[in-house]
């Protein structure tokens, strides 16, 4: 396998997850419209659907924020380009942003400058995970500003366990309000530490939509936790009615005696992610999306 071809590869990837909503979450919008009661709330869920239909047709961009460029790369140790897999991440977020265009939204927290082509200090960011074999596999996941700003964390005491969790939880969602754009997708991490549960939490966004934690009792807290929400009546865009989260993932780590740490990732409707499995041999197979 050439590189240049890995690097076509990771540009269609992002071209997709930017201009074409994964099919899991769009089937997640159809079924919760047909059971929404509220008007506008029908309304703007109709909308939504007729964007993401535009952007697919039209290869552009379902939202103007295309988000920071963000890889979970799962590679094996006999990989053909292990090597140089960060360089060509890298060169293929460059190519992105001129080509799809992807809007440069990479920005030095100091000097304020903006180098205009997504990359930068840690930009890409890179979540690698090293495994046996010789296949990549590769998830891409522009992540938007306007979900990410309502992202939280709380250091609870143990003693208010489960049941703070949720109220930090719905509590959250509240102060949130129609900030992330609902309806979102709310990704939780409980124990840990302090960077682990928040690590958990966004991962749990790459989760497919309806697909419940192998723990039965988490998996009904997740439940219990979507219900609450959707009773909220912050509704789409935060105009009212009774779909305010598409799903809530959770993943636990162990925690310390001494610590509850929960981190609450939020991801708005435009969940934009892409995948795919590229063998050593060069062969591509994108698994989120149906490609012609």
């Amino acid at each position: 396998m050439q590189a240049s071809d890995l690097e076509a590869a990771v540009v269609k990837l992002l071209r997709l997850a930017v201009t074409d909503l994964p099919q899991d979450v769009e089937k997640r919008l159809q079924a919760f419209l047909k059971k929404e009661s509220h008007p506008t709330a029908r309304n703007q869920l109709e909308a939504i659907l007729e964007n993401v239909k535009l952007a697919r047709e039209h290869s552009i961009p379902i939202c103007q924020d295309t988000g920071i460029p963000i890889f979970y790369i799962n590679v094996g140790s006999e990989f053909p380009l292990l090597s140089s897999l960060e360089g060509i991440l890298i060169e293929s977020t460059r190519r992105a942003t001129k080509e799809i265009p992807l809007r440069p939204n990479t920005v030095d927290p100091i000097a304020h400058k903006n180098p205009g082509d997504n990359t930068g200090y840690h930009m890409p960011w890179i979540n690698w995970s090293l495994v046996k074999g010789s296949d990549l596999q590769i998830t891409v996941f522009p992540k938007g500003g306007g979900s990410e700003n309502v992202c939280r964390l709380a250091m609870l005491t143990p003693g208010k366990g489960s049941v703070g969790m949720k109220q930090f939880v719905i509590d959250s969602v509240i102060d949130a309000g129609a900030n992330p754009c609902p309806p979102t997708i709310l990704g939780v991490g409980i124990g840990g530490g302090a960077d682990i549960c928040l690590k958990l939490a966004k991962e749990t966004l790459l989760r497919p939509m309806g697909e419940r934690h192998s723990n039965p009792e988490i998996a009904k807290i997740e439940e219990e936790l979507l219900a609450a929400i959707n009773r909220t009546g912050i509704g789409p865009m935060g105009l009212g009615g009774d779909t305010t989260a598409l799903d809530v993932h959770i993943e636990v780590a162990m925690r310390h005696p001494a610590s509850f740490p929960v981190g609450l990732a939020f991801q708005c409707w435009a969940a934009r992610r892409a995948s795919a499995t590229i063998t050593g041999k060069g062969e591509i197979k994108i698994t989120s999306h149906k490609v012609k």
